[in-house]
C-alpha cells in the first residue's frame, strides 16, 4: 500500500496479515543493520523463526501456558476437595466409634447391684455414685460445649481419655479394696469410689460431646444432618450392649465348673478405663471440623442478615474491631517472635503481616461475638425452656430406670426362688443389651425418617430471608411433610406405657413383663436423645450447637437425680418395712411402685411441654 511519501509502508493491516511476512521489528532491525555478523544473523534468525512459529500458530503457547494454569488449578482443587472429603469421613467414623466406646456409665446396672452385697452399700450410697456421674456428665455439658464451639474438640477428646483412664483405674483398685470401714471392712472409703464416678461422668460428656459436635458442625448443614446426627448418639447407646456383654462373658468370675457367673467387676474397670483412654488419644488426631472457609462465609452472611433485619443496630462487636485497626496502625499485633524477625523484614511484608493479624483478630472477635449472641437469643427464647423442661420430664425417668435396673429385677424375684436358677424378670446384662439396641434402633429411625419426611427447615435463629422462607415452603407443598415432633410426641408415649406396665401388679405375676417394660423405655428414651439435638439444630442452626445443646443437656442430671432419690428412698423403705432380708434386698411391689407411677406421670406432663414448644414454634413461623 503506498504511503503519502511515495514510499512502501511497513505496517500490516489485519485483512492482509502474510504468515510469511517479516514482523514490523524484524524489518526495522534488517534495514538498521544492513551488515550483521553471521552469530547475530543467526540468533535473529532462529528469534524470527521462533516468532513466525508462534504467531503462525495463532498463540498457542500462551493458550498453553493458560490450559496448562486452568488445569493445574482444578487438579489442585479437586485435590483439596478430597482431602477434605477424606478428613470429614475419618472424624466422622472416629466420632461414632468414640460414641461406642463413651457410654460405658449405661452398664452401671451390670455391677450396680453387686456394690449392694460385696461392698456393703446401701441402695442409696449405690444411687448416689451413679447420680455422682449423672451429674458431672450432663451440668459440665454448657462448659465443654462453649469449649468445643471456641476451640476444636480434640483437647476434649485428649482429656475425656485421660479422665476416663483415672476414673476406671480408681474405682478398680476401691473396689478391690473391699467394704469401707464404715461398713464393717478395711477398704477405701466410700467418697473415693463418688470421686471416680465423678470423673467417669466428666470424661463421658467431654467424649460424647466432642464426637457429636464433630459430626453436627462438618455434616449439620447437609440435606441428611438427621441420621448423620444420629448414628453417633445411637453408637453411644450400644456402647452399653457390647461392653456389658464383654464382662458378662469374658471379663466374668469363674465358678468351680468353668460357668460365668457375676461380672469380675476389678478387671472390667481395667478394660474400659485402657479401651477408653486409648480412644480419647487417637480421637485428638482423628476428629476434625473442616469448611472453615464454609464456616467464615456463614458467620458474615448470618451478621448481614442480622443487620438487614434490623436486630442489630448498635452492638459491642463493631467497636472493637476500629480499637483493632487502631491498635494494629501502632504494631501491637506484632508478637515478641515478629519483633525479633522484624528488623529482617521489608516495610511491604511487615505491613501484609499486620494486616494478616489484624484480619484473623476482626474474625475471631466476629465468631465470638456471634456465638455470644446466639447463646443469648437462646437462653431468652421461651420455647427452648418448654423443650427444655420436656427434656427433663423424659430422660430423668429413663435415666433412673436404666441405673436401677440391676436392682429392680430382685424385686421381680420372689424370696423363696432359689438363687442358682435364672432370675424369672431376666439378667441385668440382657435387660442393659436391650435398652442399648430398642434405644439404637429408636435413634436411626426416627433420625432417618425425620430426614426422609421432616420439611426444610426455615430457622428461628440465623433470621431466614423471605425469598428463602417462600422457597422452603414452596418445596414442602410438593411432597408428604411430617414435623419431628410427629415422631418425638409419639415415642414419648411409648416410653409412659413401659412405666405403666411395670407400675400395675402385672409384672409381679408375670415378671417377663419386665422385658417389654425395658424395650418401650428404651426405645422412648432413645428417640428423646435423637430428636431433641436434631430439633435444637433446626430451630437455632448448628454454629452454636454444642452450646446450645450442653445447655438443655443439663437437664437428664436434674432428672436423674431427683428421681434416683425418689427411686432409693421407696426402695429402702420398703426394705425396713419388712424387716430386711438376709441377702439386703428388697422384693415386691412397694419397692418401685410408687416411683413407676411417678415416672409414668412425669412422662405425660413431658408430653404437654412438648406440644406447647411447639405450638410456640408454629405462631413464629419456625418449621421443624
Amino acid at each position: 500500500m503506498p504511503s503519502s511519501n511515495g514510499r512502501g509502508s511497513s505496517s500490516i493491516d489485519k485483512r492482509d496479515f502474510d504468515a510469511h511476512r517479516p514482523l514490523l521489528d524484524d524489518a526495522n532491525m534488517e534495514s538498521q543493520n544492513t551488515q550483521p555478523s553471521p552469530a547475530i544473523g543467526r540468533s535473529r534468525a532462529g528469534s524470527r523463526r521462533s516468532r513466525r512459529s508462534s504467531h503462525s500458530g495463532y498463540g498457542t503457547t500462551s493458550e498453553d501456558g493458560l490450559l496448562s494454569d486452568v488445569v493445574d488449578g482444578i487438579v489442585e482443587r479437586d485435590r483439596r476437595k478430597m482431602h477434605l472429603e477424606v478428613i470429614r469421613v475419618t472424624s466422622f467414623i472416629w466420632g461414632v466409634i468414640s460414641c461406642l466406646c463413651a457410654g460405658s456409665i449405661t452398664a452401671f446396672s451390670l455391677y450396680g447391684h453387686l456394690l449392694l452385697t460385696r461392698l456393703q452399700y446401701t441402695q442409696l450410697r449405690v444411687n448416689a455414685i451413679s447420680i455422682s456421674a449423672e451429674i458431672a456428665m450432663y451440668l459440665l455439658v454448657p462448659l465443654f460445649g462453649y469449649l468445643c464451639d471456641r476451640y476444636s474438640p480434640s483437647p476434649l477428646s485428649l482429656a475425656s481419655g485421660i479422665v476416663f483412664g483415672l476414673g476406671y483405674f480408681l474405682a478398680a483398685f476401691t473396689y478391690k479394696s473391699g467394704p469401707p470401714p464404715d461398713a464393717g471392712g478395711t477398704g477405701w472409703p466410700f467418697w473415693v469410689m463418688v470421686v471416680a464416678f465423678i470423673a467417669i461422668g466428666m470424661a463421658t460428656s467431654c467424649m460424647y460431646l466432642a464426637a457429636v459436635a464433630t459430626c453436627a458442625k462438618n455434616y449439620g448443614r447437609g440435606k441428611h444432618k438427621g441420621i448423620m446426627l444420629a448414628i453417633p448418639i445411637a453408637a453411644f447407646g450400644l456402647s452399653g450392649m457390647w461392653q456389658s456383654q464383654i464382662g458378662t462373658h469374658l471379663l466374668c468370675e469363674r465358678d468351680q465348673d468353668g460357668h460365668c457367673g457375676d461380672v469380675d467387676v476389678f478387671r472390667y474397670f481395667l478394660f474400659l478405663g485402657a479401651t477408653l483412654l486409648v480412644v480419647g488419644i487417637i480421637g485428638t488426631f482423628a476428629m476434625r471440623i473442616v469448611d472453615d472457609d464454609e464456616e467464615e462465609r456463614y458467620i458474615d452472611e448470618t451478621v448481614e442478615e442480622l443487620e438487614r433485619s434490623g436486630l442489630l443496630e448498635e452492638s459491642d462487636f463493631f467497636r472493637p474491631r476500629t480499637e483493632i485497626r487502631a491498635a494494629a496502625e501502632y504494631g501491637t499485633f506484632l508478637s515478641q517472635d515478629d519483633e525479633e524477625v522484624s528488623p529482617t523484614l521489608s516495610d511491604q511484608e511487615r505491613e501484609e503481616r499486620r494486616r494478616e493479624k489484624e484480619r484473623e483478630e476482626q474474625e475471631r472477635q466476629k465468631k465470638n461475638w456471634l456465638l455470644n449472641y446466639e447463646t443469648r437469643v437462646f437462653l431468652s427464647d421461651p420455647t427452648m425452656w418448654w423443650l427444655a423442661a420436656g427434656f427433663f420430664l423424659v430422660t430423668g425417668p429413663g435415666e433412673s430406670y436404666i441405673n436401677n435396673l440391676g436392682t429392680i429385677i430382685p424385686t421381680l424375684t420372689p424370696v423363696s426362688y432359689s438363687r442358682n436358677a435364672p432370675p424369672p424378670a431376666g439378667l441385668p446384662s440382657t435387660h442393659v443389651t436391650n435398652v442399648a439396641l430398642t434405644s439404637t434402633i429408636a435413634r436411626l429411625l426416627t433420625g432417618s425418617l425425620s430426614d426422609l419426611f421432616a420439611p426444610p427447615a426455615i430457622h428461628l435463629f440465623p433470621p431466614i430471608p423471605d425469598s428463602h422462607r417462600n422457597r422452603a415452603l414452596a418445596e414442602s407443598s410438593n411432597r408428604v411433610t411430617l414435623s419431628r415432633m410427629v415422631f418425638l410426641l409419639p415415642s414419648a408415649l411409648l416410653l409412659s406405657i413401659g412405666y405403666l406396665i411395670l407400675a400395675t401388679p402385672l409384672t409381679q405375676k408375670e415378671p417377663s413383663l419386665f422385658h417389654l417394660t425395658t424395650s418401650l423405655v428404651g426405645f422412648g428414651y432413645g428417640s428423646a436423645f435423637s430428636l431433641t439435638p436434631i430439633i435444637i439444630s433446626v430451630v437455632w442452626g448448628v454454629e452454636n450447637f454444642a452450646t446450645n445443646w450442653g445447655i438443655v443437656a443439663m437437664m437428664p442430671a436434674i432428672g436423674a437425680t431427683f428421681w434416683g432419690v425418689v427411686y432409693s428412698a421407696g426402695y429402702q423403705n420398703a426394705l425396713d418395712s419388712n424387716g430386711g432380708t438376709s441377702d439386703g434386698e428388697c422384693h415386691g411391689w412397694r419397692c418401685y411402685g410408687f416411683w413407676a407411677v411417678g415416672c409414668t406421670l412425669s412422662v405425660w406432663a413431658a408430653i404437654v411441654t412438648l406440644l406447647v414448644a411447639w405450638r410456640g414454634w408454629k405462631r413464629r413461623g419456625v418449621v421443624v
